[in-house]
């Protein structure tokens, strides 16, 4: 076994980093968890340190429960030179049930629990007010930091959904088990009332007060969605009023120096109309589906752009590196929602967000192979990739001759580094093949022990910036590639997708070309593989794609043969 087996994938104490568009400064915890502050909790860190406000004497006597199906609390921080917070502090319930009432339920029927970071990216992107008339302003909580406990929990203790979670498990085995861990977010207290509050402090209740609540809490979904979003359980104590707006209304109310109820009611219909007000609770934030387009379109056309020109040198950001693994250059960066690591092919930083493990592990998806794990999915910025598993350090497959099997035996497969090195020398060369995208190491271990050591001892001497080695035995490394359907200039100018990959055995099987065809097709990729000094010998008809048009007709070059690509370099090795 491995010496590094079960070792966890190191960070670098003290870093920035960058999770779907928020800068985070990383930090790790005095109880050895992790702590991600954002721009706003930065400069506040001397106030979140875990020993002012999570000591466990003082969390417990000083917490207040907040209402509420969730476990969400106030508490002050200690006082430090001077200063104190009260803090929001909220388990993420990402992966959990959600419990909504029969009319959100049919309004918004895939209603999910945010993660932490995508719920901090959908808050700090509203803050932003770029979205929808500007005369409106989304008001929120500040979002201050996500802490990480280093506790793992047994399922039952997370509360979260077992089928659901086997769904993802199912889809994407051994991409994560974040599932087990806790996520804390922290926002700061905004000091005020909600409407609830409000209402019933002049009096009101019953249906009194529901006559009161409905009009202003369809107001404020109105206004969320002029902007943009919308909040799955939206209810009147989400939509909170500040203690100087308060003061305003209560002064305006008086009539003759008593207060007047009618006039109390009038004053804050008014605030709630002028955007005087915020909203808090965004585990359930949502994009409306116009809004959602918009940023899929226009996030779709910046990936296809940056793509193009992924090999332009372009500044790095801190939190990322660039690497150069056999003459393939990367950026290099960790998964913080998962706790792996990540090598996009290129040298823009622009395409790391992209590939994510959030951006695509919780995607519909497809099988395409019955025997491999390998998937297509659109990921939520709308690009089409195929991820699969990489079979490094397993006994090759049963092959059609002794011959082949000897052979395959003796190389073994190849790590997910040495065939994204091999498609981009044999593309560079004249042999086309599919488009590599990105390399994405599991944070989490895997149970399997390896077979072949052969690419770990090979391997041994390259590592990543953070000192981890390169390949490792007890990690599952997952290989990203563009979904072909057409060069990456012709795929640029098209936002509907006109063409579509086939490999050669199926385009043969349903009759789409003939034998003699899917023969000439198949001696001229081994051909063109033997003229740059590969062996094709292990190469099948399943690993080689061709592509169909809107007619079902094979696309073709200019001198009217197939357009074929190779799409699987597990078993190529050099002559």
């Amino acid at each position: 076994m491995n010496e590094n087996q079960n070792q966890p994938l190191t960070i670098s104490p003290d870093s920035f980093t960058n999770v779907l568009g928020v800068v985070y400064f990383h930090s790790k915890t005095s109880d050895g968890g992790d702590i991600y502050f954002s721009q706003f909790g930065h400069p506040l860190a001397h106030l979140l340190h875990l020993e002012n406000w999570y000591e466990k004497e003082w969390f417990e006597q000083r917490r207040e429960r907040l209402l509420g199906t969730g476990s969400v609390y106030k508490v002050p921080t200690k006082p430090v030179d001077g200063q104190r917070l009260h803090l929001v502090v909220k388990n993420c319930r990402v992966g959990e049930n959600v419990p909504l009432d029969t009319h959100t339920l049919f309004e918004f029927v895939n209603a999910e629990f945010n993660s932490p970071w995508e719920e901090f990216s959908l808050v700090m992107e509203m803050r932003e007010n770029a979205f929808g008339p500007a005369t409106i302003a989304i008001n929120t909580q500040t979002p201050l930091a996500i802490y990480v406990p280093p506790e793992k929990l047994q399922l039952w203790q997370t509360g979260r959904s077992r089928s659901k979670m086997n769904k993802i498990a199912a889809r994407h085995p051994g991409v994560d088990l974040d599932i087990l861990r806790q996520y804390k977010l922290i926002y700061q207290w905004i000091e005020g009332k909600n409407l609830v509050e409000l209402f019933e402090a002049a009096g009101m209740s019953g249906n009194k007060l529901e006559e009161m609540l409905t009009p202003l809490t369809r107001k404020v979904i109105a206004d969320l969605e002029m902007k943009g979003y919308a909040v799955a359980d939206m209810k009147p104590v989400h939509i909170i009023i500040g203690n100087e707006t308060i003061d305003a209304i209560r002064r305006a109310s008086k009539r003759g120096g008593a207060p007047d109820t009618s006039a109390y009611c009038r004053e804050i219909h008014d605030a709630i109309n002028r955007s005087a007000y915020s909203v808090v609770d965004y585990e359930l934030l949502l994009r409306t589906p116009p809004h959602e387009l918009l940023v899929k379109s226009r996030r779709r056309h910046s990936y296809l752009d940056h793509q193009r020109d992924r090999f332009k040198e372009t500044p790095l950001p801190a939190h990322l590196k660039a690497m150069e693994i056999f003459g393939v250059p990367y950026i290099y960066g960790h998964a913080e929602s998962t706790g792996g690591l990540l090598w996009v092919v290129g040298k823009d930083p622009n395409l790391f967000d992209f590939f994510l493990p959030e951006r695509w592990r919780k995607t519909p998806s497809k099988k395409l192979s019955a025997d491999n794990e390998i998937y297509y999915t659109m990921t939520k910025d709308n690009v089409h990739i195929v991820w699969k598993t990489s079979k490094v350090g397993e006994p090759p497959p049963p092959l059609p001759t002794s011959e082949h099997a000897e052979a395959a035996k003796r190389h073994g497969f190849n790590s997910p580094f040495e065939e994204f090195a091999i498609a981009q020398y044999l593309n560079a060369h004249g042999v086309p093949t599919v488009y590599v995208r990105a390399i994405y190491v599991t944070g989490s271990s895997k149970l399997e022990q390896s077979a072949d050591m052969s690419r770990f001892k090979s391997h041994g001497s390259l590592a990543t910036p953070d000192g981890n080695p390169l390949l490792r035995e007890d990690h599952n490394y997952i290989t990203i590639r563009g979904y072909y359907n057409g060069p990456d200039r012709w795929v640029a100018e098209h936002d509907s997708q006109l063409l579509r990959p086939i490999d050669l055995v199926q385009a043969f099987s349903s009759g789409i070309i003939a034998k003699p065809e899917y023969l000439r097709t198949f001696e001229a990729i081994k051909m063109k593989l033997a003229a740059v000094g590969y062996d094709g010998a292990l190469l099948s008809g399943n690993d080689i794609l061709l592509t169909i048009d809107a007619e079902g007709a094979v696309t073709r070059e200019t001198d009217g043969t197939p357009d074929a690509r190779i799409c699987n370099f597990e078993l190529l090795r050099k002559k």
